[in-house]
Protein backbone atom coordinates (compact mmCIF):
# COMPACT_ATOMS: atom_id res chain seq x y z
CA UNK A 1 0.00 0.00 0.00
CA UNK A 2 1.45 3.55 -0.93
CA UNK A 3 0.38 6.73 1.22
CA UNK A 4 -2.40 8.56 -0.56
CA UNK A 5 -0.61 12.07 -0.17
CA UNK A 6 2.73 10.61 -1.62
CA UNK A 7 1.11 9.37 -5.10
CA UNK A 8 1.12 11.97 -8.24
CA UNK A 9 1.74 15.20 -7.06
CA UNK A 10 0.47 16.69 -10.20
CA UNK A 11 -2.90 14.85 -10.10
CA UNK A 12 -5.90 17.17 -11.16
CA UNK A 13 -7.48 19.66 -8.01
CA UNK A 14 -10.86 19.47 -9.36
CA UNK A 15 -12.97 17.29 -11.97
CA UNK A 16 -13.19 13.05 -12.66
CA UNK A 17 -10.91 10.44 -12.39
CA UNK A 18 -8.38 11.61 -15.34
CA UNK A 19 -4.96 9.11 -15.42
CA UNK A 20 -1.60 10.65 -16.75
CA UNK A 21 -3.06 8.63 -20.20
CA UNK A 22 -5.76 10.45 -20.91
CA UNK A 23 -8.50 7.83 -19.43
CA UNK A 24 -11.59 9.05 -17.63
CA UNK A 25 -12.62 6.26 -14.90
CA UNK A 26 -16.80 6.63 -14.63
CA UNK A 27 -17.33 2.79 -13.68
CA UNK A 28 -16.34 1.86 -10.43
CA UNK A 29 -15.86 -1.31 -8.99
CA UNK A 30 -17.16 -2.00 -5.44
CA UNK A 31 -15.97 -5.51 -3.80
CA UNK A 32 -18.70 -5.61 -0.46
CA UNK A 33 -16.36 -8.53 0.85
CA UNK A 34 -14.12 -11.03 0.26
CA UNK A 35 -15.23 -14.55 1.26
CA UNK A 36 -17.34 -16.13 -0.79
CA UNK A 37 -19.25 -19.84 -0.45
CA UNK A 38 -17.46 -21.31 -3.20
CA UNK A 39 -13.72 -22.65 -3.67
CA UNK A 40 -13.32 -21.81 -7.33
CA UNK A 41 -9.42 -23.45 -8.48
CA UNK A 42 -8.76 -20.65 -10.89
CA UNK A 43 -9.90 -18.56 -7.86
CA UNK A 44 -8.43 -19.62 -4.18
CA UNK A 45 -7.09 -22.75 -2.77
CA UNK A 46 -9.25 -25.51 -1.17
CA UNK A 47 -8.63 -24.05 2.00
CA UNK A 48 -9.68 -20.76 1.41
CA UNK A 49 -8.25 -17.71 2.37
CA UNK A 50 -7.81 -15.77 5.38
CA UNK A 51 -10.91 -12.99 5.38
CA UNK A 52 -10.07 -9.76 6.30
CA UNK A 53 -10.83 -8.94 9.87
CA UNK A 54 -14.51 -7.19 10.33
CA UNK A 55 -13.08 -4.48 11.70
CA UNK A 56 -11.27 -3.34 8.42
CA UNK A 57 -14.17 -3.95 6.30
CA UNK A 58 -16.48 -0.51 5.05
CA UNK A 59 -19.77 -0.54 6.97
CA UNK A 60 -22.71 0.03 4.70
CA UNK A 61 -22.69 3.69 5.59
CA UNK A 62 -19.09 4.25 4.63
CA UNK A 63 -19.26 2.01 1.36
CA UNK A 64 -22.50 4.18 0.32
CA UNK A 65 -20.45 7.15 1.60
CA UNK A 66 -17.66 6.71 -1.08
CA UNK A 67 -20.45 5.59 -3.84
CA UNK A 68 -22.06 9.58 -3.45
CA UNK A 69 -18.73 10.70 -3.88
CA UNK A 70 -17.59 8.82 -6.50
CA UNK A 71 -21.17 10.40 -8.33
CA UNK A 72 -21.18 13.31 -6.94
CA UNK A 73 -17.88 14.43 -7.25
CA UNK A 74 -15.62 12.45 -9.36
CA UNK A 75 -18.01 12.00 -12.34
CA UNK A 76 -18.93 7.96 -11.78
CA UNK A 77 -22.16 6.89 -13.41
CA UNK A 78 -22.02 3.29 -13.73
CA UNK A 79 -21.53 1.17 -9.96
CA UNK A 80 -21.08 -2.44 -9.67
CA UNK A 81 -21.17 -4.77 -6.83
CA UNK A 82 -18.87 -7.55 -6.46
CA UNK A 83 -17.29 -10.03 -4.19
CA UNK A 84 -15.74 -12.14 -3.30
CA UNK A 85 -19.23 -13.07 -3.18
CA UNK A 86 -21.73 -10.15 -2.87
CA UNK A 87 -25.10 -12.04 -1.49
CA UNK A 88 -23.11 -12.21 1.46
CA UNK A 89 -23.42 -8.65 2.51
CA UNK A 90 -26.98 -8.88 4.84
CA UNK A 91 -27.50 -5.25 3.59
CA UNK A 92 -26.77 -5.53 0.24
CA UNK A 93 -30.28 -4.37 -0.67
CA UNK A 94 -29.71 -0.98 1.41
CA UNK A 95 -26.13 -0.24 -0.10
CA UNK A 96 -28.01 -0.91 -3.31
CA UNK A 97 -30.66 1.25 -2.96
CA UNK A 98 -28.80 3.89 -1.45
CA UNK A 99 -26.56 4.04 -4.72
CA UNK A 100 -29.86 3.81 -7.18
CA UNK A 101 -30.89 6.86 -5.54
CA UNK A 102 -27.46 8.63 -6.51
CA UNK A 103 -28.13 11.09 -9.32
CA UNK A 104 -25.21 12.37 -11.45
CA UNK A 105 -24.15 15.96 -12.21
CA UNK A 106 -26.37 15.96 -15.02
CA UNK A 107 -29.62 14.37 -13.12
CA UNK A 108 -28.97 10.90 -14.69
CA UNK A 109 -29.68 7.89 -12.23
CA UNK A 110 -26.65 5.52 -11.56
CA UNK A 111 -26.82 2.21 -13.38
CA UNK A 112 -26.57 -0.08 -10.99
CA UNK A 113 -24.98 -3.57 -12.00
CA UNK A 114 -24.04 -6.82 -9.35
CA UNK A 115 -21.73 -9.89 -10.62
CA UNK A 116 -22.95 -13.04 -8.05
CA UNK A 117 -21.81 -16.83 -8.05
CA UNK A 118 -25.37 -17.11 -8.12
CA UNK A 119 -26.30 -18.75 -4.34
CA UNK A 120 -29.15 -17.15 -3.00
CA UNK A 121 -30.15 -15.27 -5.54
CA UNK A 122 -33.18 -17.17 -6.04
CA UNK A 123 -34.29 -15.84 -2.19
CA UNK A 124 -33.11 -11.92 -2.82
CA UNK A 125 -33.55 -11.39 -6.75
CA UNK A 126 -37.02 -9.70 -6.22
CA UNK A 127 -36.00 -7.74 -3.49
CA UNK A 128 -33.00 -6.45 -5.07
CA UNK A 129 -34.56 -5.40 -8.78
CA UNK A 130 -37.08 -3.72 -6.02
CA UNK A 131 -34.36 -1.55 -4.14
CA UNK A 132 -33.28 -0.28 -7.66
CA UNK A 133 -30.74 -3.24 -8.96
CA UNK A 134 -30.55 -2.60 -12.98
CA UNK A 135 -28.42 -5.97 -14.38
CA UNK A 136 -27.01 -9.00 -12.58
CA UNK A 137 -24.01 -11.52 -13.92
CA UNK A 138 -23.78 -14.88 -13.01
CA UNK A 139 -20.96 -16.71 -13.03
CA UNK A 140 -21.96 -20.65 -14.44
CA UNK A 141 -18.69 -22.63 -15.77
CA UNK A 142 -20.18 -25.70 -16.76
CA UNK A 143 -23.64 -27.61 -17.42
CA UNK A 144 -22.53 -30.42 -16.07
CA UNK A 145 -23.26 -30.44 -12.18
CA UNK A 146 -20.39 -32.73 -11.61
CA UNK A 147 -17.75 -30.78 -13.85
CA UNK A 148 -18.93 -27.49 -11.91
CA UNK A 149 -18.51 -29.54 -8.33
CA UNK A 150 -15.00 -29.99 -9.92
CA UNK A 151 -14.24 -26.48 -10.57
CA UNK A 152 -16.20 -24.59 -8.09
CA UNK A 153 -14.98 -26.96 -4.84
CA UNK A 154 -18.56 -27.45 -4.23
CA UNK A 155 -22.13 -29.14 -5.77
CA UNK A 156 -24.16 -26.27 -5.85
CA UNK A 157 -24.87 -26.95 -10.11
CA UNK A 158 -28.77 -26.33 -9.68
CA UNK A 159 -28.84 -23.60 -7.02
CA UNK A 160 -26.77 -21.24 -9.88
CA UNK A 161 -29.80 -22.04 -12.11
CA UNK A 162 -32.07 -21.63 -9.68
CA UNK A 163 -30.56 -18.16 -9.14
CA UNK A 164 -30.92 -17.47 -13.22
CA UNK A 165 -34.10 -18.34 -13.65
CA UNK A 166 -35.52 -16.26 -10.45
CA UNK A 167 -33.12 -13.12 -11.91
CA UNK A 168 -35.53 -13.58 -14.86
CA UNK A 169 -38.56 -13.63 -13.35
CA UNK A 170 -37.32 -10.50 -11.03
CA UNK A 171 -36.67 -8.41 -14.50
CA UNK A 172 -32.60 -8.17 -14.35
CA UNK A 173 -32.37 -7.84 -17.63
CA UNK A 174 -30.48 -8.58 -19.91
CA UNK A 175 -29.03 -11.10 -17.47
CA UNK A 176 -25.64 -12.02 -18.67
CA UNK A 177 -23.79 -15.02 -17.62
CA UNK A 178 -20.05 -15.13 -17.26
CA UNK A 179 -18.37 -18.62 -17.97
CA UNK A 180 -14.48 -19.41 -17.70
CA UNK A 181 -12.68 -22.05 -19.59
CA UNK A 182 -10.60 -24.36 -17.88
CA UNK A 183 -7.98 -26.52 -19.93
CA UNK A 184 -8.79 -30.16 -19.39
CA UNK A 185 -11.70 -30.10 -17.77
CA UNK A 186 -14.42 -27.88 -19.39
CA UNK A 187 -12.54 -26.57 -22.06
CA UNK A 188 -15.00 -28.32 -24.78
CA UNK A 189 -18.29 -26.38 -23.54
CA UNK A 190 -17.52 -23.03 -25.84
CA UNK A 191 -20.58 -24.58 -28.13
CA UNK A 192 -22.72 -26.37 -25.31
CA UNK A 193 -22.69 -23.44 -22.97
CA UNK A 194 -23.78 -20.90 -25.97
CA UNK A 195 -26.45 -23.48 -27.25
CA UNK A 196 -28.13 -23.37 -24.04
CA UNK A 197 -28.09 -19.57 -23.00
CA UNK A 198 -29.33 -19.12 -26.68
CA UNK A 199 -32.02 -21.20 -25.72
CA UNK A 200 -33.14 -19.38 -22.07
CA UNK A 201 -32.22 -16.02 -23.61
CA UNK A 202 -28.90 -15.48 -21.62
CA UNK A 203 -26.32 -12.99 -22.75
CA UNK A 204 -23.16 -15.27 -22.64
CA UNK A 205 -19.74 -14.08 -21.42
CA UNK A 206 -16.98 -15.71 -21.82
CA UNK A 207 -13.77 -14.66 -19.75
CA UNK A 208 -9.71 -15.70 -19.85
CA UNK A 209 -8.82 -17.13 -16.97
CA UNK A 210 -6.69 -14.41 -15.38
CA UNK A 211 -3.49 -14.79 -12.96
CA UNK A 212 -5.55 -13.23 -10.02
CA UNK A 213 -5.85 -16.90 -8.37
CA UNK A 214 -3.78 -18.99 -5.90
CA UNK A 215 -0.27 -17.95 -6.56
CA UNK A 216 1.65 -20.12 -8.54
CA UNK A 217 -1.49 -21.95 -10.20
CA UNK A 218 -1.72 -19.75 -13.24
CA UNK A 219 -0.14 -20.96 -16.11
CA UNK A 220 -0.34 -19.16 -19.64
CA UNK A 221 0.12 -22.10 -21.83
CA UNK A 222 -2.82 -23.44 -20.07
CA UNK A 223 -5.09 -20.54 -20.70
CA UNK A 224 -8.06 -21.37 -22.89
CA UNK A 225 -7.81 -18.16 -25.27
CA UNK A 226 -10.04 -15.84 -26.49
CA UNK A 227 -8.64 -17.09 -29.91
CA UNK A 228 -9.56 -20.69 -29.32
CA UNK A 229 -12.87 -20.02 -27.94
CA UNK A 230 -13.56 -17.77 -30.86
CA UNK A 231 -12.36 -21.11 -33.43
CA UNK A 232 -15.24 -23.12 -31.26
CA UNK A 233 -18.08 -20.98 -31.80
CA UNK A 234 -17.18 -20.18 -35.47
CA UNK A 235 -17.55 -23.86 -35.88
CA UNK A 236 -20.92 -23.76 -34.92
CA UNK A 237 -22.72 -20.44 -34.90
CA UNK A 238 -22.62 -17.76 -37.89
CA UNK A 239 -21.27 -14.83 -35.77
CA UNK A 240 -21.26 -11.06 -36.90
CA UNK A 241 -19.67 -8.15 -35.49
CA UNK A 242 -21.76 -5.71 -33.37
CA UNK A 243 -22.15 -2.52 -35.58
CA UNK A 244 -19.54 0.19 -35.07
CA UNK A 245 -16.45 -2.37 -35.44
CA UNK A 246 -15.24 -1.31 -31.77
CA UNK A 247 -15.94 -2.13 -27.91
CA UNK A 248 -14.49 0.81 -26.24
CA UNK A 249 -14.20 0.64 -22.62
CA UNK A 250 -16.26 -2.42 -22.61
CA UNK A 251 -14.14 -5.48 -21.22
CA UNK A 252 -15.87 -7.98 -23.51
CA UNK A 253 -15.94 -8.33 -27.95
CA UNK A 254 -19.43 -9.05 -28.69
CA UNK A 255 -20.45 -10.48 -31.82
CA UNK A 256 -24.51 -11.19 -32.57
CA UNK A 257 -25.88 -15.08 -33.34
CA UNK A 258 -27.35 -15.14 -36.58
CA UNK A 259 -30.19 -16.77 -36.64
CA UNK A 260 -31.30 -15.56 -32.92
CA UNK A 261 -32.42 -11.50 -33.10
CA UNK A 262 -30.73 -10.00 -30.19
CA UNK A 263 -28.83 -12.46 -29.11
CA UNK A 264 -24.93 -11.55 -28.52
CA UNK A 265 -22.35 -13.86 -26.85
CA UNK A 266 -18.98 -12.11 -25.81
CA UNK A 267 -15.24 -12.84 -24.99
CA UNK A 268 -13.34 -11.08 -22.84
CA UNK A 269 -9.99 -11.63 -23.28
CA UNK A 270 -8.32 -9.78 -20.59
CA UNK A 271 -4.92 -11.39 -21.11
CA UNK A 272 -4.08 -11.80 -24.84
CA UNK A 273 -6.67 -9.30 -26.29
CA UNK A 274 -6.47 -6.76 -23.65
CA UNK A 275 -8.85 -3.23 -23.49
CA UNK A 276 -6.54 -1.16 -21.77
CA UNK A 277 -6.30 1.48 -23.87
CA UNK A 278 -9.54 2.67 -23.23
CA UNK A 279 -9.85 1.02 -19.50
CA UNK A 280 -13.19 3.60 -17.54
CA UNK A 281 -12.76 1.42 -14.08
CA UNK A 282 -11.99 2.32 -10.57
CA UNK A 283 -11.54 -0.50 -7.99
CA UNK A 284 -13.13 -0.04 -4.07
CA UNK A 285 -11.91 -3.27 -2.12
CA UNK A 286 -14.35 -4.33 0.72
CA UNK A 287 -11.77 -2.63 3.39
CA UNK A 288 -11.69 0.83 1.42
CA UNK A 289 -8.55 0.65 -0.79
CA UNK A 290 -8.67 2.26 -4.29
CA UNK A 291 -7.58 0.24 -7.28
CA UNK A 292 -6.38 2.02 -10.65
CA UNK A 293 -6.36 -1.50 -12.03
CA UNK A 294 -7.26 -5.27 -11.68
CA UNK A 295 -3.57 -6.35 -11.58
CA UNK A 296 -2.09 -3.34 -9.71
CA UNK A 297 0.20 -4.32 -6.79
CA UNK A 298 -0.33 -0.70 -5.38
CA UNK A 299 -3.52 0.30 -3.67
CA UNK A 300 -4.74 4.14 -1.86
CA UNK A 301 -6.01 3.89 1.62
CA UNK A 302 -10.08 5.80 1.29
CA UNK A 303 -10.24 3.99 4.10
CA UNK A 304 -7.98 5.95 6.73
CA UNK A 305 -8.78 9.12 5.57
CA UNK A 306 -12.88 8.47 5.65
CA UNK A 307 -12.04 6.88 9.31
CA UNK A 308 -10.15 10.35 10.52
CA UNK A 309 -12.71 12.68 9.76
CA UNK A 310 -11.67 13.67 5.93
CA UNK A 311 -14.74 15.88 4.00
CA UNK A 312 -16.18 14.49 0.84
CA UNK A 313 -13.57 17.00 -1.04
CA UNK A 314 -10.29 15.51 0.69
CA UNK A 315 -11.81 12.34 0.25
CA UNK A 316 -12.52 13.03 -3.65
CA UNK A 317 -9.09 14.72 -3.80
CA UNK A 318 -7.28 11.34 -2.53
CA UNK A 319 -9.41 9.53 -5.11
CA UNK A 320 -8.22 11.66 -7.82
CA UNK A 321 -4.35 11.05 -6.75
CA UNK A 322 -4.98 7.04 -6.79
CA UNK A 323 -6.36 7.44 -10.36
CA UNK A 324 -3.67 9.77 -12.13
CA UNK A 325 -1.03 7.59 -11.25
CA UNK A 326 -2.69 4.21 -13.32
CA UNK A 327 -0.07 2.28 -15.47
CA UNK A 328 -0.78 2.06 -19.07
CA UNK A 329 -1.60 -1.27 -19.24
CA UNK A 330 -1.57 -4.34 -16.87
CA UNK A 331 1.95 -5.87 -18.29
CA UNK A 332 1.01 -9.45 -18.28
CA UNK A 333 3.33 -9.58 -21.34
CA UNK A 334 6.26 -7.65 -19.78
CA UNK A 335 8.68 -10.33 -18.73
CA UNK A 336 9.16 -8.47 -15.21
CA UNK A 337 4.77 -8.95 -14.56
CA UNK A 338 4.19 -9.51 -10.43
CA UNK A 339 1.12 -11.75 -9.68
CA UNK A 340 -0.94 -8.80 -7.25
CA UNK A 341 -0.63 -10.00 -3.80
CA UNK A 342 -4.39 -10.14 -3.23
CA UNK A 343 -6.36 -12.63 -5.65
CA UNK A 344 -9.59 -11.86 -7.52
CA UNK A 345 -11.81 -12.52 -3.78
CA UNK A 346 -10.00 -10.40 -1.84
CA UNK A 347 -9.35 -7.70 -5.23
CA UNK A 348 -13.60 -7.08 -6.29
CA UNK A 349 -14.04 -8.53 -10.14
Amino acid sequence: MRAVSAAGAAAPRGGGLVDRYGRVATDLRVSLTDRCNLRCTYCMPAEGLPWAPDDTVLTDAEVVRLVRVGVEHLGVREVRFTGGEPLLRRGLEGIVAATSALRTHDGVAVRTALTTNGLGLDKRAASLAGAGLGRVNVSLDSLDPQRFAVIARRDRHADVLAGLAAAVSAGLAPVKVNAVLVRGVNDDEAVPLLTWALAHGYHLRFIEQMPLGPHGSWVRDDMVTAREILDALCAAFELDAEPGGTRGAAPAETWRVRGYPGATVGVIGSVTRPFCGACDRTRLTADGQVRSCLFSREEDDLRGLLRGGADDAALAAAWRTAMWGKAAGHGIDDPTFLQPPRTMSAIGG
